[in-house]
Order: structure tokens, then sequence, then C-alpha cells
């Protein structure tokens, strides 16, 4: 990068921590203005300015910044069109909690893998991570596979491939990642679904089989009774 760019990174993120500090209430809907506001001023920044600037911010190790970061690439077309595995990788160090695996895995992983800019292997291989929310991220990462709203037309291979590697995971944060994946491809392949849950039954969590039904049968996961 040049020192230029370097230099407007650096007063960015002063002006971003700035404005942070301003807000009287700390809610999404406040931060998400301040991020728009940030993001109309790089609609014409070049790709690699805009992810360098996310990469710092989600690296500062708090929760806002890292919000802050990854919508600014997610809301930069060719930011997000730049993301790779390696960069991936970049950006998801140091996910630790439901806020920051969902935030990574929807804003980012998910809509990357989507559009084929990076290899099946790599969500397998968080699949198969000793790491729990590595593992979430893999299993929620399919949810823009299948979100109309996210930009998902339905992907049920690519989907229920990830969802049959980590049917026998026990942990809560992947059984609940698990049921949403699930209850998301029932909105675009109901059919696909149902089959998976009948063929997998004796593997799956009965917290994933509960909800996935309901969300089959009623539209909704837990129906009041």
């Amino acid at each position: 990068m040049q020192r230029t760019e370097i230099k407007q990174i650096d007063d960015l993120e002063a002006e971003i921590d700035a404005e942070l500090a301003k807000l009287r209430t700390l809610n999404t809907a406040a931060v998400r203005a301040l991020r728009r506001k940030f993001s109309q001023r790089l609609a014409g920044a070049r790709a690699e300015l805009v992810f360098q600037l996310g990469l710092r911010l989600s690296q500062r190790g708090d929760h806002l910044r890292r919000f802050v970061g990854y919508e600014l690439i997610q809301h930069h077309r060719e930011a997000l069109r730049s993301l790779n595995s390696k960069r991936l990788e970049q950006l998801g160090r140091g996910i630790d909690s439901w806020a920051a695996v969902d935030m990574f895995a929807c804003y980012l992983a998910g809509p990357a893998w989507r559009e084929h800019q990076v290899p099946d292997g790599l969500i397998a291989e968080w699949a198969r991570s000793k790491d729990k929310w590595r593992r979430r991220a893999a299993v929620v990462s399919t949810v823009p596979l299948n979100n109309k709203a996210r930009g998902g037309s339905g992907d049920a291979r690519r989907s229920l491939a990830i969802c049959k590697l980590l049917m026998n995971d026990r942990d809560d944060m992947v059984v609940k990642g698990l049921s949403w994946a699930l209850r998301e491809l029932a909105k675009r392949n109901p059919g696909a679904v149902v089959q998976f849950v009948s063929s997998a039954k004796e593997f799956l969590a009965p917290r994933v089989i509960r909800e996935v039904n309901n969300k089959l049968t009623t539209g909704l996961k837990n129906p009041k009774r």
C-alpha cells in the first residue's frame, strides 16, 4: 500500500474511534448509522484500503469495532469480492463469541463462499476444527447461501455437506447453529431438509430435530402451545 493510503487508514480509524466515543447509545442502529456514514465516504476507495481498515478494526479486540470493520467490507462491493481464504482467516482471527462468529459468517465468510471465492474445503476444515467457534462459523456460513435477504438463492448440496459433518456435534453453540442452518434451508428446499433429518435423526441432537420439524410443519421454530 502507498504511504498516503496507510495514513488515510490511520486517520479513518481515529475518526471512527472518536465517533464511537460520542455515541450516547451503543445499540446496533446507532453504530450501523455511523458505519453507513463511513461507507458513503469510502464508496470510491480501493478495495485494498477498505479491507485493511476493516481488518485493523476487527483485530482491536472489541465487539463494536469488529462490527464496524466487518460491515465496512460487506458493504463495499469490491472489498467483499476481494476476500479469499487467506483474508477470511485474517478477519476471523480471535472470534470467540456468539456475536463475533455470526457476524463473521453472515457478513463475510458465507457470502464469499456462496460466490465461490473460497473453496468448499475451507468451510469443511472449520467444521472439523477442535474450536467450537470455528465449527459454528462453518455451519452459520451456510445461512447466506439460502437466506434471500442476504443474497442467497438456495444451495442444498453445499449446505447439507457441512450439516452432515456437524450432525454428531453436541456443543450448544453448534447445535443451535445447525438448527438455524437447516431451518434457513427449509425455506428454499424443504424436501431436502425433510430427507436429511429423516436419514440423520439418530445422530442429530433432539433440539435440532424438534426445531426443524416445527419450522417445516408450522413455519415457526417454537410455536406457542
